[in-house]
């Protein structure tokens, strides 16, 4: 009993720290390499804090688990909008300025798509090939259109950067711990979910999805400390649409088979819910408070109750 909790904690901590060393060595590199701040941002850094996501889906896909790797994929982005976003309001009310209202169309969107794959029953590499050409289009177009306050550098600040030989270093050894990290969690899971009678999709949707998504908590909740609550919006916007797009295609290629029907119970509705209400938040609201943050905590913590009581 006790191994495969072992192995589920020893992956974890394997990604955290994996994940941090893969993105400070990212933007290591890009800001060597004279990439510009917006698409360090967008592609580089949004990309990288996805990383343990990916590995554990596709580890997941690979040893033919594609419950868990898609209850990842939609557990992941349930934490983001619920767990991460709540725990930065709290820490830091925040701000609406109106930024962010496309980024939130096009997640809600990608979550629409998805549930619309998983009703169909549809898996295919047809299916995984368009999903990743969709995280394409949008980085091509957040890239070429970006807001005027984005190219106004606006709330920039330069920070420590690390010295290319050392960046590369740290993307490479970030890397290898994200692979490890991302083969003893999964390995540990599907453990734990045999030996407590819970299924995998459960165990995807909550203990890995909370796993993987450590590196976007760890980022917002630092930006709210630093009085920047408004960078752990973007970095919930852009890593939900990373999560669907890029690891859903990427899974989809790895595992051409439909999306486990039994996400459509209720967690993909939740999904899609919490998507459309943090758009009318972001189009009507002034601010995300700590009492709507209390409960997007609230909401989080009732679904992993049910899920895992399921």
């Amino acid at each position: 009993m006790l191994q495969p909790i072992l192995l589920s904690i020893a992956g974890l901590v394997l990604l955290a720290i994996g994940g941090e060393l893969l993105v400070r060595g990212s933007v290591g590199i890009a800001r060597k390499l004279n990439v510009s701040n917006l698409f360090t941002g967008l592609v580089i850094v949004g990309a990288a804090t996805s990383m343990p996501e990916m590995v554990a889906s596709v580890e997941a896909a690979l040893l033919g688990s594609s419950e868990l790797a898609w209850g990842n994929v939609v557990g992941s982005n349930i934490s983001n909008t619920l767990l991460i976003l709540g725990v930065s309001a709290l820490v830091m009310p925040i701000v609406l300025t109106g930024a962010g209202k496309r980024d939130a169309v096009i997640a809600l969107v990608a979550s629409l798509v998805l549930w619309a794959i998983t009703a169909a029953q549809v898996g295919s590499v047809w299916v995984g090939a368009a999903l990743l050409a969709g995280i394409v289009a949008y980085v091509y177009w957040r890239y070429f259109h970006p807001r005027p306050s984005e190219l106004a550098g606006a709330d920039e600040e330069e920070e420590a950067v690390l010295a290319i030989h050392w960046a590369a270093l740290a993307f490479l050894g970030g890397l290898v711990l994200l692979v490890g990290g991302g083969n003893l969690l999964v390995t540990g899971a599907i453990d734990i979910a045999r030996l407590f009678n819970i299924s995998e999709t459960v165990i995807g949707l909550t203990i890995v999805a909370i796993g993987t998504s450590l590196p976007e908590l760890a980022a917002s909740v630092a930006a709210a400390l630093r009085g920047k609550p408004g960078l752990a919006l973007g970095n919930v916007l852009g890593s939900n649409i990373y999560n669907i797009l890029l690891i859903g295609g990427v899974t989809m290629m790895v595992a051409p088979v439909p999306v486990p029907a039994s996400l459509l119970d209720y967690q993909l509705v939740l999904l899609a819910a919490s998507a459309l209400a943090l758009l009318v938040l972001l189009a009507t609201a002034k601010q995300i408070g700590r009492v709507v943050g209390a409960a997007l905590v609230m909401i989080f913590a009732v679904n992993a109750a049910m899920a895992l009581s399921a």
